[in-house]
């Protein structure tokens, strides 16, 4: 069984070096929406992907999509 990562900052997993985790791309709209809330990314399809809203947006990562927004 998988030990669970310690929250840190903003209620974000951090590993066991203390390192912030990333989304992965591959993270669906929908699972964000359940960590920031329903009115996130309106206009996106709960099944489209993390990776494609930040092309779409032409940005790096989730926190410089959160940064524009």
């Amino acid at each position: 069984m998988a030990k669970a990562l310690k929250k840190g900052l903003d209620h974000r997993a951090r590993d066991k070096g203390g390192q912030i985790r990333h989304k992965r791309k591959d993270t669906m709209v929908k699972t964000l929406r359940k960590e920031y809330g329903d009115h996130f990314l309106k206009g996106y399809k709960p099944d489209a992907t993390l990776g494609d809203v930040l092309k779409k947006e032409k940005v790096e990562s989730l926190h410089a999509l959160l940064k524009k927004k």
